[in-house]
C-alpha cells in the first residue's frame, strides 16, 4: 500500500485570535494565512477583526488595515490598487483573485478567508514565490522578434490585424489562471501554464512578429503545450475577464494545420 505523507511543517495550525478593535461598531472577520520562514513554526491561519467604518470597501483595503492597525509583520504584495499591475493576485474565499478589485461585499461567507496563490512555494505569508512562473514567461520570448531590417519609425500594422490581439494583450501575468490550473499543479515544471500560453498566442498572432514557426516548433511539445486538457479553471479564474483556454486552443489548431 502506498503511504503518503506531508512534508515537514506543512499542517497548518490554529494561530492567534486578534482583539476586536476598541468602540468598533461593525466588524468583519478575517482568517489570514501565515507562515514565517526565519521560525521553524508550522503554517497557522490568524484571525482579525476589522473596523469596517475606517476601512475601504476592497479585500486589500482591510489587509492594508490589519496591517496598519494589528499586525504590522503581516506581508502581502501591492502596488497599483487599480487591477493593472497584478501584484495582489491571492486566494479569497477559494477564489483567485485580486485583493483591490475584490470588494468585501462580493465575498459571499460572513468570514473572509485569505490564503496566498496554491500550489505555489510561499515566500512569506499571502507572497507566493513566482520564480518559475516568470521563467516560463521568459521562455516564449515575449518580444516582437523580426529579421526584416527596422523601419525608421515604426513597424506598421493595420487596425484589422490589430483587432486580433484584443483580449490577449490585456494580461497582467497575475498568475491567478496559471495556479487554478490542475495540470500546472502537477506538470508546473514542464507544462507552461495559461499565462505563459496566452503571451505565446499574443506574439504568435502578431502580424509584424517574422517568428512564427519558430514559436510553433517551441511549443509543440507533450508538456509544454498539451498538459492543457481545457479544464477551463484558467477562464474562470482571470480577474481581467480573458480566455486563456480559448487561445491554447487555437495554437493547437494552428500545428494541426500546419501538417496539412
Amino acid at each position: 500500500m502506498v503511504e503518503l505523507t506531508l512534508p515537514k511543517n506543512s499542517k497548518i495550525t490554529e494561530g492567534k485570535t486578534w482583539p476586536h478593535a476598541d468602540g468598533a461598531k461593525r466588524e468583519r472577520e478575517f482568517r489570514v494565512y501565515r507562515w514565517n520562514p526565519d521560525d521553524g513554526a508550522n503554517p497557522r491561519v490568524d484571525t482579525f477583526y476589522v473596523d469596517l467604518d475606517h476601512c475601504g470597501s476592497m479585500v486589500l483595503d482591510a489587509l492594508i488595515w490589519i496591517k496598519s492597525n494589528i499586525d504590522p509583520s503581516l506581508t502581502f504584495r501591492r502596488s497599483c490598487r487599480e487591477g493593472v499591475c497584478g501584484s495582489c493576485s491571492m486566494n479569497i474565499d477559494g477564489v483567485n483573485t485580486l485583493a483591490c478589485t475584490r470588494t468585501m461585499d462580493e465575498v459571499k461567507h460572513e468570514t473572509v478567508r485569505i490564503y496566498p496563490l496554491p500550489h505555489m512555494p510561499v515566500v512569506k505569508d499571502l507572497v507566493p514565490d513566482l520564480t518559475n512562473f516568470y521563467a516560463q514567461y521568459a521562455s516564449i520570448k515575449p518580444y516582437l522578434q523580426t529579421e526584416t531590417p527596422a523601419p525608421q519609425k515604426e513597424w506598421k500594422q493595420s487596425h484589422e490585424d490589430r483587432t486580433k490581439l484584443d483580449g490577449l494583450y490585456e494580461c497582467i501575468l497575475c498568475a491567478c489562471c496559471t495556479t487554478s490550473c490542475p495540470s500546472y499543479w502537477w506538470n508546473g515544471d514542464r507544462y507552461l501554464g495559461p499565462a505563459a500560453l496566452l503571451a505565446a498566442a499574443r506574439w504568435i498572432k502578431d502580424t509584424r512578429d517574422e517568428a512564427t514557426g519558430e514559436r510553433l516548433d517551441y511549443l509543440e511539445d507533450p508538456f509544454r503545450l498539451y498538459r492543457c486538457h481545457t479544464i477551463m479553471n484558467c477562464s474562470k479564474a482571470c480577474p481581467k475577464g480573458l480566455n486563456p483556454a480559448k487561445e491554447i486552443a487555437e495554437v493547437k489548431k494552428m500545428l494541426v494545420e500546419r501538417q496539412v
